[in-house]
């Protein structure tokens, strides 16, 4: 077969040598052409093949060719376990592409599983590992049928030895072997420390756009300069071993190495000091450079151009491959153990060794000392190394500590001497760091050292009590100087062992790759990884599931109100989560502030020198791509005011102004225009200054006039730039004002279908999900089963289903069987109300959650299969088999954050409609205080109209200041009167019919007493009065019959005139009257003028206009008096008076007078949440001078006529300072009438001057803030 050299670019000019010692080695490939798929075996001669042992001669490892029948048919052991090994040598390296096994011919002798490993020279063997984790081969289920695996990647080595994991249980180990693949040849160089090749530039050499350099080293060391590269520049990369891992350095001309910018670490490869080959490819084209070490890659930004340069060699090298090799043992298991005879009675003890772990604790070695000396014990705790002398009788501890962070997987040497009454303990041979102690015993000898373990069961309690036996790798033990032959330990000639594998340091680094996603930070274990989550914004085993909601909508469906939220609107997907304003109204809008928002004024621009304003938002171009997706509408102010400035050169002109969307695409129509057209919002409603142009700016005029409007184009948005060129004239001049990216809705949110047959189902790609991968939808259905999705491969698949009314099932096969999660509902799941369910599976685990339940989760097996493989179609809602379909509604499907847009595949596929109606039962409990859930296509809304509150969910209150004098009067007969479609029974307030039953309702705060809160009336004079005594108590009084005196009820709830906010509810039943107070005190009285309330007329707040001779004198005093504070919530049984009466849409039997005030004085202290955003944008008046100066900008009306703008901005101007004086006044009065001084208060306030005090405080306290109100 024929080979061709692979040329490889290297090093063009080496300042600093190769510094690799001893065995450190290059190889130059030579790639072959064609098949690699050849036997391998069948030429060997028999010595090629050898074995730990055989259980007999017919049964040697000669005879453990595939197919072959002589012999016995097969190598068998002598015993069957799993020491054993069958090797094969191939003379040279070759490349491995395949292996297959038999078990021994005719017999019932089979292995079911095996490990490979593969080694250069026979020692310091490598295990052979798919992906990346998987440590086993599948073997056999019979003696004669052959399996047959393909390696990917391919191994290159001379000897492979194969290890029975597991055979047959009523058998013995039995194996006949083939290798396929192809000779490997390679050039090698070996350094020594000193040694280098320096490669220079040829002249004239034709320079190319790419270099690339790939080579395959192997060193004992950790540290040492690999290749050097400079350009004609002066910038070069270097790469550099370091702690066993490869970090890529560049630097520019003169400047000081540096790590090179990545977006990830510019650290590659890990534990690359194991004298194995590791393979390294650099690929570099002017500034971007590609490292790939192993199969794991890194892009990289270069600090310079460097530039290509041919080859030639000078230094002192070998050009051989030197095998000096050290044995390492590995312990596998806690159960690992080695046993080394001692020198017993030799006077002291001397031991050494190297180590490598993860595991932050272990114990290394354990020994019974000679003569009573004690127990010798040297254990890894907390990453650090303690050696300890155990006295015998209880007679104490004495001990030494050395080393730190000892379990970063790198080997670290450590010498212990016990000797006479001294002991040290010296690490990495760093005699400064020495640990020293005096004992005060003679220390001598013991008979046996115990590695990891401890002696057999019954002695030894010091060692049984320490820590968990070692996990890692040692190799070089020395005990009293002696080195020990671990080969002849393998043998069985010197000490015992268990649970090890000889000659093979079987260290992984778990942590690469790193499955820890999103930034997640990973460490690890012997056995395990683990991913620390914190400050990611993501959660689960490897930081994939995000902690946020996708959107403002889902927050709105969560019960949440107008605030700021972190937003990741890809979900699990790379977009990191980021944080908005969400002004949660009936449909929710996202708001994203541009970097500046202020009104920017500018001259001196043209078309040579542009005045260009660029505009940043919170967040990415990723992250504003998914947010405008996502919505239903989005929409941007851009707000432009000119004088003499136009926006094109004449009509059909070029544009003169223009701005930059968030692709960077330019655009030049405007405000409340087409996007497809030069053009603004006068132009699109033919109401422009001048009529020849499209837009007012364009009419070149001499004084302010605007061209804004809103852009609502979602595809074009945000606004990213704004560039200016007509403003280098004399007199000319622009300013501008981009307000926020608003955006409303979720599409994806509401993505839904309905089934409705059960062969019915959509289809789409293959679940992408091969390392880590989530599926949540929403589902509603009254059926009792059905499959929500599956999707098949060769053998792996992933299913989620319905599986019974109160259980949903989440099924999967990654090729280590089928593996089944499984959530049971304490309730029914088929009751046509939506269920969310999120399944999720990774590398450690799977989970399944459904609605709020506890999820379910299952660690993924240790070493196991990991890739999920599927290559069919994904099916939604049913199977490929057309059976056990799903009938009813799916929502929101989202496979890895990325959402399936299930009504548009609805509409091409019979039996699937788009959309699904109904979600008022799922959702309906968002709307509180008595709000009715209305039904929307997508989605729902809250009607508030029954209800005393307001707001997307009826949650917030409806509250006003009351200033001294003021009245509110709401008139039940007037009102229904008027009303046709008043409800029956708001209705039965009307006319002759009585009302046996009221509730009433309402928060109120103050500091003055006695008070009115509220009086009803009838025409029949009857009343129902609340007050606040002289002493702040609660009085209820009813007179429901005009013979008798009134019921009066006085509640002693404390002083209620102590400024804080109190609930009051008030139920009556015919004579029973409940009284709830602060929603914890509760009374119950009971009437005595009477059980029913006739014809009620009104319903008065504060001050009682003419309250009438039938009123009781404290009724009418308090009445006189009225009220000065805060009232909130009011509901007398479905309507809300307040809230009527403060309603922009006053009813006609609603009437005001004197200071009131509508606020928030009625939420709790804390919880008001208030944003700019959250309100209608306010109109901008302007404050022109002279000039006519925008600060300043006065808009032109839309009749054009620059006149009735001056007059109509004056006039509105004037009527905005006014309001605002009044707003201000009227605050003063009401602060002044609600918050007396405290001789005031004291002369009409009964009860302790203190107390009064401290309620006044508190007052002032809860009325501070930025409450927005309205005055009427």
């Amino acid at each position: 077969m024929s080979r061709c050299l692979r040329p490889v670019a290297l090093v063009e000019s080496i300042e600093h040598p190769l510094n690799f010692q001893e065995d450190s080695t290059f190889v130059l490939e030579e790639q072959p052409e064609g098949s690699c798929e050849e036997p391998l075996l069948s030429t060997l001669p028999p010595s090629a093949f050898s074995s730990s042992s055989a259980l007999s001669s017919s049964h040697s490892p000669r005879f453990a060719r595939l197919n072959r029948r002589d012999g016995a048919g097969g190598w068998t052991p002598r015993v069957s376990d799993k020491y054993q090994w069958l090797q094969v040598d191939l003379g040279e390296r070759m490349e491995v592409t395949a292996v297959a096994t038999q078990g021994g011919y005719g017999s019932s002798d089979w292995v079911t599983s095996y490990l490979l490993m593969f080694s250069d020279s026979g020692r310091n063997w490598k295990q052979y590992r798919r992906e990346e984790s998987l440590l086993d081969f599948p073997g056999n289920a019979n003696a004669d049928s052959v399996v047959l695996y393909r390696l990917r990647p391919p191994l290159e080595s001379r000897h492979l030895r194969f290890l029975p994991a597991t055979w047959h249980r009523d058998g013995r180990i039995g194996m006949r072997v083939e290798l396929y693949g192809c000779a490997y040849r390679s050039e090698v160089v070996d350094f020594d420390g000193h040694s280098f090749l320096i490669y220079r530039p040829a002249l004239n050499a034709a320079r190319p756009a790419k270099d690339a350099i790939s080579l395959k080293f192997k060193t004992r060391e950790r540290e040492g300069v690999l290749l050097h590269r400079e350009g004609r520049d002066g910038a070069h990369i270097t790469l550099v071993l370091i702690q066993g891992r490869l970090l890529l350095l560049g630097s520019s001309g003169g400047a000081a190495p540096a790590p090179l910018h990545a977006p990830s670490s510019a650290v590659l490869g890990s534990l690359l000091d194991d004298q194995h080959w590791h393979a390294v490819f650099l690929e570099h084209s002017g500034q971007q450079v590609t490292l790939t070490v192993d199969g794991h890659t890194g892009h990289f930004q270069a600090p310079g151009d460097l530039s290509h340069l041919d080859l030639h060699n000078e230094g002192n090298t070998s050009f051989s491959c030197s095998q000096l090799q050290k044995v390492p043992v590995t312990f596998l298991t806690p159960k690992s153990s080695l046993a080394l005879t001692g020198f017993p009675g030799v006077d002291g003890v001397t031991v050494s060794f190297q180590f490598r772990t993860w595991n932050r604790a272990g114990r290394l070695l354990y020994s019974q000392l000679h003569q009573a000396s004690g127990d010798l014990l040297l254990v890894l705790r907390d990453g650090s190394l303690t050696l300890s002398l155990h006295r015998p009788l209880g007679q104490g501890e004495s001990k030494v500590t050395a080393g730190a962070g000892l379990n970063d997987g790198q080997w670290h040497a450590v010498s212990l001497v016990a000797k006479r009454n001294h002991l040290s303990l010296t690490v990495d041979d760093d005699m400064a760091s020495t640990a020293h102690t005096v004992v005060p015993v003679e220390i001598d000898s013991g008979e046996t050292y115990y590695f990891g373990g401890c002696p057999p069961l019954g002695s030894g309690p010091v060692c049984a009590l320490a820590l968990h036996s070692f996990q890692g790798c040692l190799r070089d033990i020395s005990i009293n100087t002696q080195e020990v032959d671990l080969i002849a330990v393998q043998l069985g000639s010197q000490g015992n062992f268990s649970d090890l594998q000889v000659d093979n340091c079987g260290i992984l680094d778990r942590c690469l790759p790193n499955y820890c996603e999103h930034g997640g930070q990973c460490s690890q274990t012997w056995n395990n990884f683990y991913c620390n989550c914190s400050g990611t914004g993501y959660t689960g085993a490897t930081c994939h599931h995000s902690l946020y909601q996708q959107s403002c909508e889902a927050y709105k469906h969560r019960g949440n109100s107008s605030g700021f939220y972190h937003v990741d609107p890809d979900g699990s997907g790379p977009l990191e989560p980021f944080l908005v304003f969400c002004n949660i109204t009936d449909a929710p809008w996202t708001v994203l502030q541009p970097n500046s928002s202020a009104l920017m004024r500018f001259q001196s621009a043209g078309l040579g020198r542009p005045h260009i304003a660029a505009f940043q938002y919170a967040a990415s171009e990723g992250q504003l791509l998914a947010t405008v997706s996502r919505a239903a509408h989005c929409q941007q102010e851009l707000a432009y005011h000119c004088r003499r400035s136009r926006l094109w050169d004449g009509p059909g002109g070029a544009p003169l102004s223009w701005w930059v969307g968030r692709t960077n695409e330019t655009h030049t129509y405007w405000g409340g225009s087409r996007p497809d057209v030069q053009t603004c919002a006068c132009g699109q409603a033919g109401n422009c200054l001048d009529p020849r142009h499209l837009c007012n700016c364009n009419a070149d005029q001499d004084e302010w006039t605007s061209d804004s409007g809103l852009l609502s184009h979602k595809e074009h948005l945000p606004v990213a730039q704004i560039v200016i060129t007509d403003t280098g004239r004399p007199g000319s001049e622009a300013a501008y004002q981009l307000g926020p990216l608003l955006c409303q809705g979720d599409r994806s949110f509401w993505n839904s279908v309905s089934f409705h047959t059960e062969t019915s189902y959509l289809h789409f790609p293959a679940f992408q999900g091969e390392l880590s991968g989530d599926i949540s939808f929403f589902f509603k259905t009254t059926a009792p089963s059905g499959v929500f999705l599956e999707n098949l491969g060769i053998t792996d698949f992933i299913s989620l289903e319905l599986r019974a009314p109160t259980e949903v099932a989440f099924s999967f096969d990654v090729g280590n069987g089928p593996c089944e999660l499984m959530v049971r509902a304490p309730g029914p799941l088929n009751d046509n109300r939506w269920h969310h369910v999120h399944a999720q599976r990774n590398t450690k685990e799977a989970s399944l959650q459904v609605d709020l339940l506890p999820p379910t989760a299952q660690a993924a097996p240790a070493d196991g299969h990991v890739l999920l493989q599927l290559n069919s179609q994904l099916f939604v809602g049913g199977t490929a088999t057309r059976q056990r379909g799903f009938l009813g509604c799916l929502r929101s499907l989202q496979l890895n954050g990325q959402t399936l847009d299930l009504e548009e595949r609805a509409k091409v596929t019979p039996g699937v409609r788009p959309g699904c109606p109904g979600h008022c039962s799922t959702y309906g409990h968002l709307c509180l205080h008595g709000g009715r859930c209305r039904e929307r296509p997508r989605g729902f809304t809250c009607d508030c109209a029954p209800s005393a509150f307001t707001g997307p969910f009826c949650s917030d209150e409806v509250s006003a200041y009351f200033g001294a004098g003021s009245t509110v009067t709401y008139n039940f007969q007037e009102y229904y009167s008027q009303s046709a479609n008043a409800s029956s029974h708001a209705a039965s307030f009307h006319g002759q019919l009585a009302l046996a039953r009221e509730m009433i309702s309402f928060a109120f705060r103050t500091v003055h007493s006695p008070s009115l809160l509220l009086y009803v009336d009838s025409f029949y004079q009857e009343y129902l009065s609340v007050i606040l005594a002289k002493n702040g108590s609660l009085q209820i009084r009813y007179k429901l019959d005009i013979h008798r005196d009134p019921d009066v009820f006085t509640f002693n709830f404390n002083n209620m005139a102590d400024g804080q906010l109190h609930h009051l509810r008030i139920s009556r039943e015919a004579g029973v009257v409940f009284v709830e107070m602060n929603q914890k005190a509760r009374r119950q009285v009971s009437l005595s003028s009477g059980t029913e309330f006739h014809a009620i007329k009104s319903l008065v707040l504060g001050r009682i206009p003419e309250p009438g001779g039938h009123v009781d004198a404290d009724t009418a005093q308090a009445g006189a008096q009225g009220f000065a504070g805060c009232l909130s919530s009011l509901q007398f049984e479905r309507v809300a008076p307040l809230k009527a009466a403060l309603s922009p849409r006053q009813p006609g039997g609603t009437s005001l007078r004197g200071p009131v005030a509508a606020s928030r004085c009625g939420s709790p202290e804390g919880t008001a949440r208030e944003h700019p955003h959250a309100e209608c944008t306010p109109l901008f008046l302007s404050t022109a001078d002279d000039s006519g100066r925008p600060g300043e900008v006065e808009s032109k009306s839309e009749a054009g006529r620059r006149d009735s703008v001056v007059i109509g901005g004056v006039v509105a101007a004037v009527i905005f300072v006014l309001l605002c004086i009044t707003a201000v006044a009227t605050r003063l009065y009401q602060q002044k009438n609600l918050y007396p001084n405290e001789e005031t208060k004291r002369s009409e306030v009964e009860g302790p001057p203190e107390g009064v005090r401290r309620g006044d405080v508190r007052a002032q306290g809860a009325a501070g803030g930025n409450q927005k109100e309205y005055f009427f």
